[in-house]
Order: C-alpha cells, then structure tokens, then sequence
C-alpha cells in the first residue's frame, strides 16, 4: 500500500468550500508546529494527537527526537504501546520493528517478510528549538521541510525564555483570535497585577511588517497590553509585550511569544514562551524572581483566558457582530482563509495533472 501523506486520503470528495473549511478547522498544512516540550519526550514511545494525527515521538541514545505514524503496518496496533530500541521502536502485539524513517527492518515472528525494508509507515521532520519538539506537517506536495525561522527572541543567546504550555478544549483559532484582540486584556484581565492600567477606550491600527504586521493602540503604548505581532515563517507565530518595572526582575521589556497547535477541531494546545533580554547571572536572577513570583500570576492570567475560550457559544463565530477592534483578528482569518485555498488548489491541481480523483487536504 503506497505511502501518502495524513489528511489526503478518503472516499468522500467534499466541494473546494468544505474543503477548505475543513482545512483551516484542523490546521494548515507546510508549516512547522511546535507538538510538545522536550522535558515530554524520553526514550519511551509518547503519543500525541497534532492537527487531528496520531503521531508517536520518542528519543534515541544520542537524544534525537524521532516522530511517526502512531501505527504499526503489519495490524494496525498503536505503536505508543511498544518499547524503544534505540532508533527504532518494536510494537508491542507481534515485535514488527519500525525505524525512525518509516521503514521496517525486522519482522522477528517471520524471516524475509514482505515488509522488510520497506517505508511502511508515515515519518515526520523534527527539529528541537527553545525547549521545545516541533515537528513539519507538510502535505504530498511539501514533504520535505522548509527551513523552521523563529523569532529572534526564542533564538539569539542575548535571551531567556521560560515556556509554558496548557491544553485547551476550543478549536485553536479561537486562541489565535484571542492574542489578536489587545483590548481584551483592559477587560477580561482588568484585576491582573499586569494589566489593570491604561484606558479602556483606543484606537486601533494595523502596520506591516516583513512577515506580518502588528495591531496596536494608537494613543497607549508601554501601559497595557497594547500591541501584538502576527508573523509566518513557515510556522505560525504571535508576539507581544507586557509592561514589567524593575520589580520584575532585570531584562527591560518583558516579552511573549505565543504560538498554537491544533490537537483535532475542538481541542488546541498553546505555547507561551515569557521573555527577557538578559545574560550572564542575570538570567539565573530572573528565573529565580519569575518562578517564585510571577508565574502563577500568569497562570492565572492563562486560566481567565481559557475559561471564557472554552465557555463560547455553539458556532459562536457564525453569530459575531465585529468592530474595528477586531480589524486584527479580521486580518488573520483572511491570510489564514487564503492560505488554505492555495493548498487546497494546489493539491486538486497536481492531482488533476496526474490523472487522479482530486482529494481534498485534511480530509480523512
């Protein structure tokens, strides 16, 4: 059976409109996402289900992180259930042994099986970054990965950052919208030790930036949460900047950079990176204060956001009445929507060329 890439396979062929919904529900495809911490990960298989695939993650003995198809080819039985050996996992129903590439060196119950050194399973790209797995979900089209460019502040040794990571029962674009919305924060979080300042009334803008733009209040700026940054580098990210003085601890401007994964379309689980400009000792200085003064502030902060994310109303994007404090998130959805029509066009079109039915992306 020929290896395709998750999410283009199926009988039904939905029109170029379900498609695309489809598409952006459970995530856009050629993109790099982040899929769990690195603390998470270990020798042992871990399971994880990212943009609506079962995948399955482990280390090997020098450390590397490996990412498959949560599936064994010979029955089907979850791989997760099995054990490590070293660059390759055994499942754990008949010992079919199956390599971080996909293919399957050993059958022990059977010599010369059929499936011996074939790729019978679904590999994925994995790249370790700032504390964290991220792994490329392309489609047939992009299987071999870009290069994964993220902010400079999760990069550049002048920085330190902190990650936090929660599970959220809402479809990931809801958590999107929401870092998208800075006037959220002068309400929902009006009693926050961070953001019970600033004027609860202000005018929006978008400018552009080399990868994005950014939404901010026109006449606020250092008081609240008064900007954020929307940006595509072959992965999908969000930066902001929350108001610290020095009691925070040292590092001047106190930065976040978020980004969402999508777990199916009715659960997501978010990255929060807090960040500071700091070297040296100050780091461990800063670490130090964050954790025994700060971080459960921000969790709570997290949970205010959760809470009202996980509590909207059925098809509550169906029934909105937007205004011009939603320009941000307006302008996400449109570069999103385009986004997933060019994959889907793209996909149909190769398809077409090549004689074949055309399938829609992200359709099981």
């Amino acid at each position: 059976m020929a290896i395709t890439s998750a999410g283009e396979t199926g009988t039904a062929q939905p029109s170029e409109a379900a498609a695309v919904e489809i598409l952006m529900n459970r995530g856009l495809r050629n993109m790099w996402y982040p899929v769990a911490p690195g603390w998470m990960i270990g020798p042992a298989p871990v399971g994880l289900t990212r943009l609506s695939e079962n995948i399955v993650l482990w280390r090997d003995s020098a450390g590397k992180v490996h990412a498959l198809e949560d599936r064994c080819p010979h029955r089907g039985a979850r791989l997760t259930l099995g054990w490590s050996l070293g660059d390759r996992l055994a499942c754990w129903y008949h010992g079919v042994e199956v390599r971080g590439d996909g293919v399957v060196p050993r059958v022990p119950a059977q010599a010369n099986a059929p499936m011996e050194g074939k790729r019978c399973v679904r590999s994925y790209h994995v790249e370790e970054r700032a504390g964290t797995i991220f792994v490329w979900f392309g489609d047939s089209l992009h299987a071999d990965p870009a290069e994964l460019q993220l902010p400079d502040e999760l990069v550049s040794p002048e920085y330190e950052a902190i990650l936090c990571t929660a599970h959220w029962k809402c479809n990931y674009r809801y958590a999107i919208d929401n870092v998208m919305d800075p006037m959220h924060g002068a309400y929902l979080h009006a009693q926050s030790h961070s953001m019970a300042e600033g004027d609860k009334h202000a005018e929006m803008r978008l400018r552009k930036t080399d990868t994005g733009f950014v939404f901010e209040k026109a006449n606020q700026r250092g008081v609240n949460f008064d900007w954020t940054e929307f940006g595509i580098t072959n992965a999908l990210w969000l930066r902001l900047e929350i108001p610290y003085g020095k009691q925070a601890g040292p590092g001047g401007a106190f930065t976040i950079v978020g980004m969402v994964v999508p777990v199916d379309e009715e659960h997501c689980r978010v990255f929060f990176w807090r960040i500071r400009k700091i070297s040296g000792w100050q780091k461990d200085t800063w670490k130090f204060m964050y954790r025994a003064r700060l971080e459960k502030l921000h969790w709570d902060v997290l949970e205010q956001d959760r809470v009202v994310l996980e509590d909207m109303a059925p098809q509550a994007r169906e029934h909105e009445f937007l205004y011009q404090h939603d320009a941000g998130l307006g302008r996400v959805r449109t570069t999103l929507l385009k986004a997933a029509r060019d994959q889907v066009k793209a996909l149909a079109a190769a398809k077409s060329a090549a004689g074949e039915a055309p399938r829609a992306a992200g359709v099981a």
